[in-house]
């Protein structure tokens, strides 16, 4: 299969990259910036495209492809940069697939699309889990995601042949902070909120297994899919283990998620007296703060059943063993 991957250079395009060659397609690897191509990877040719400004140019870079793995995302920024990174970009690459008949796409969400005010702590979180109802009292991360969402769900109706894929939070030996982990403040000490909160993980490897099988499974296309790892860790344990893989100590002032979570509500609400004219830090955002702290259980039983996939690792050999599949 001759597959075009967009954010190819990035985290994950670059352990899907390496998925799908080992599965045996055709890579065309889409960049936003010039890269020299692999001579050890006669597969995967490069290219390079702002799929924000692309327009019609992206025309000749799906002749002759099955299948788009859509990676590509802004990860930061501000609401325009996001926009154009993230919704103006899958808006071009989608136009671009209905102008040159292509309907085989495989879509890369985030479980941050999940409306997580909704679910009850200790309850778990699977693909029948409500989506966000109100974006706006999330991050832009978050809206942008949504959008995305929308657009491929709107080219799905039209014919297209879409697999959303959902993973938690992407990790591998190299890229072990997240929110979970709290906020590292004046590069001394970590708050956190919660001990005992589950996390999310979904080792880089165990994704790109998921998009290489989604694309060889009829059963995938249609389908919505959450990636987690199996044995989850808690905040503690994880934040353990990541202080002993990077050989350091890490302070920790943990704040309690039921008082968090009563200060934020409480604050919200006065401010909603106030006419949201107060500017509060994102955590004091109940909406923010359940979808960052608050302790559920996640599954990942749908793709299981669908891809017949198992994890390969478990956490604790990726983070001290320094596991990665692209060595």
């Amino acid at each position: 299969m001759h597959i075009l991957v967009t954010g190819a250079s990035g985290f994950l395009g670059s352990y899907a990259i390496a998925e799908l060659l080992k599965s045996g397609h055709q890579i065309r690897a889409l960049s936003r910036r010039p890269l020299q191509p692999d001579p050890s990877s006669p597969g995967l040719t490069w290219a390079q495209a702002d799929l924000s400004q692309a327009g019609d140019s992206l025309v000749p870079l799906l002749e002759g492809i099955d299948a788009v793995v859509h990676i590509a995302a802004a990860m930061s920024g501000d609401y325009a940069t996001q926009y154009a990174c993230s919704v103006t970009a899958t808006e071009n690459l989608l136009a671009a697939m209905a102008q040159t008949g292509v309907t085989r796409l495989v879509a890369i969400s985030s479980f941050s699309a999940y409306d997580y005010q909704a679910l009850v702590a200790g309850s778990t979180l699977d693909e029948s889990s409500p989506v966000e109802s109100l974006p706006i009292n999330r991050d832009v991360y978050t809206q942008m995601k949504l959008s995305q969402e929308r657009l491929v769900k709107d080219f799905e109706s039209k014919g297209g042949q879409v697999t959303v894929i959902r993973p938690g939070i992407i990790y591998d030996a190299e890229h072990l902070v997240n929110a979970f982990l709290g906020n590292c403040l004046l590069g001394k000490f970590w708050v956190r909120v919660g001990r005992s909160a589950k996390l999310p993980l979904a080792y880089a490897g165990h994704c790109a297994e998921v998009i290489a099988k989604s694309l060889s499974t009829a059963e995938a296309i249609g389908e919505t899919l959450n990636v987690v790892d199996d044995n989850l860790p808690d905040q503690e344990t994880f934040s353990n283990l990541v202080a002993q893989a990077q050989q350091q100590a890490m302070p920790t002032v943990v704040i309690p998620w039921s008082w968090m979570r009563w200060v934020s509500g409480a604050l919200w609400r006065i401010n909603q007296a106030l006419g949201g004219s107060l500017k509060v830090p994102g955590l004091l955002v109940p909406a923010r703060l359940h979808a960052r702290c608050k302790p559920l259980e996640y599954s990942n039983r749908r793709v299981k059943e669908i891809l017949g996939w198992q994890p390969t690792y478990q956490f604790e050999s990726v983070v001290t063993a320094g596991v990665t599949d692209l060595a």
